[in-house]
């Protein structure tokens, strides 16, 4: 190793150590499964803004958003965040507050969970199909987690890809199965940090060794449709594509995928001050505006850095390691730049393990909370279901990491497939419960299994159509869930006085 790669190692060897501490620190205060899944609600307002953007900002933040604005300009990838922004502030906006309340008062503390909990399916048939689901998706989601890893240090160090990725999943496993959801928040607030400090670095070294802003630009307008809302630029054929309305939509609905993820609407509910989440909701924006602006311009001044010969020209998936070459190029500068290098590297790691983490967290309470106890009706100890969860955690990281062994893998991709499925499934159930009194469990059911359904059929049997049949499977899916929830709910018997008095119990608390 040269001077450079020992600077860089020690920051991301000390940023890893201290995770990891972080969740011994927190192993302690883990007494019972509530703790471990929620935190015992005593998360505070910044704690939960940033724990719950960290966690929603995978490595596609800083991977997979600037490659796709690298490669192609920046319609895909500007379209694509006002969508999150966008849906960033409607969830927390009309989601938040009712989720807290709600979960709070039928005493859920996983989503599956409240769903069963609130169509008082005490045979947790819909809590079962929900925590089928979520491990369903959360396996190639935290995937790309483990890719993104694999990536950064294969690319930087020249490792073998399969056992850079192992390795950074163990330090993953190892602070989460310790620490819980405790230890996953925290260190999300951290990782949140760390992310900004690193987008913000990279963003002022690129420009100037790009030649500055005006040769960014310059370089940029040079390519056809690179920096126009309506027009891609294809690299392959050197032209530039129009981007209708219809893209524009597909990369718009991003948004909806908000109110059916999992490891954010369990911050929400895992809120001590649910009055505090006005505050929380403008911390989370404003942070969300701010990250995603800068990723999608750090991707163009990438490319302007490849024009002026600083790096080479990246393809395909390739790309997605902009930030790691120019990381590269700081640490050329000195032991201090090495070590600021170093701080941007594990950047991308706290991006990484700041979703990874939630997402390990949610799969294992659906295999040992909701399929085991609720749905199987095995009755353990406190003892042995925080070892289950910690097992189940294990279980999924090795079949993540068998999932994301292709070195070729788009970590871009793999996300967008995951958030829709969590899009489709989850959140036309999420806005009928809270919203809707007549909703009922058969509705939320059928709602849930054909939103599952519509994303595999769209993407393999429908998207390969071309055209119109082309846009993100995350829309169609979404719409036709959420109208097969009504209709069927419609049709079909309404639900238990009970269910409707703690409705309106919960309703009566939010006018308060």
């Amino acid at each position: 190793m040269n001077t450079s790669q020992v600077c860089i190692t020690i920051a991301i060897v000390v940023y890893l150590l201290f995770v990891l501490g972080v969740g011994v620190y927190f192993s302690k205060k883990n007494n019972n499964v509530g703790d471990f899944y929620l935190g015992g609600r005593k998360l505070g307002p910044f704690v939960t803004a940033m724990s719950a953007e960290a966690s929603d900002m995978s490595s596609w933040l800083l991977m997979g958003l600037p490659g796709v604005a690298y490669l192609t300009g920046i319609a895909d990838a500007a379209w694509t965040a006002i969508g999150l922004a966008l849906g960033t502030y409607i969830n927390w906006l009309i989601v938040a507050k009712r989720i807290r309340t709600y979960s709070h008062h039928i005493d859920a503390i996983t989503i599956p969970d409240f769903f069963s909990k609130r169509y008082h399916d005490e045979k947790n048939v819909l809590n079962a199909i929900a925590a089928v689901i979520i491990i369903l998706f959360f396996i190639p989601y935290t995937a790309s987690g483990f890719a993104a890893c694999g990536k950064l240090f294969g690319s930087l160090f020249g490792v073998d890809y399969f056992w850079a990725m192992v390795i950074s999943a163990i330090v993953i496993v190892g602070y989460t199965t310790l620490g819980g959801f405790l230890a996953a928040s925290t260190t999300d607030l951290i990782q949140s940090i760390v992310m900004s400090i690193a987008l913000i670095v990279v963003l002022g070294f690129g420009i100037n060794a790009a030649g500055g802003w005006s040769a960014v630009v310059d370089n940029a307008s040079a390519l056809p449709g690179y920096l126009n809302l309506s027009q891609t630029y294809d690299p392959a054929s050197g032209s530039a594509s129009p981007y209708g309305l219809l893209s524009k939509c597909s990369m718009l609905a991003w948004g909806l995928g908000y109110f059916g993820m999992p490891h954010i609407l369990l911050r929400f509910m895992a809120i001590e001050d649910k009055e505090k989440l006005k505050l929380s909701r403008r911390i989370a924006t404003i942070w969300v505006l701010i990250s995603l602006a800068v990723a999608i311009t750090i991707g163009v001044v990438g490319y302007g850095m490849t024009q002026a010969g600083a790096v080479e020209y990246l393809d395909g998936s390739n790309a997605e390691t902009i930030i790691v070459r120019i990381a590269g190029l700081i640490s050329q500068h000195g032991a201090l730049a090495a070590l600021v290098a170093g701080v941007i590297l594990a950047g991308i790691l706290a991006a990484t393990m700041s979703t990874s983490d939630s997402q390990l967290l949610a799969a294992s309470s659906s295999v040992s909370q909701n399929i085991f106890r609720d749905f199987l009706k095995i009755n353990m100890s406190e003892k042995k279901s925080m070892l289950t969860a910690r097992c189940t955690v294990i279980a999924i990281s090795v079949i993540a990491v068998l999932f994301a062994s292709n070195p070729d893998s788009s970590v871009f991709e793999i996300v967008s497939f995951a958030w829709a499925g969590f899009g489709a499934t989850f959140g036309p159930v999420m806005l009928c419960a809270l919203f809707w009194k007549r909703s009922n469990k058969q509705g939320a059911i059928a709602g849930m299994v054909i939103g599952a359904v519509m994303i595999f059929v769209w993407k393999y049997a429908v998207k390969p159509l071309g055209g119109a049949f082309g846009i993100y499977e995350l829309l169609p899916a979404f719409l036709v869930a959420l109208a097969v929830n009504i209709i069927v709910s419609l049709l079909t018997t309404p639900p238990e006085k009970e269910v409707g008095q703690e409705y309106e119990a919960y309703a009566l608390e939010m006018r308060k």
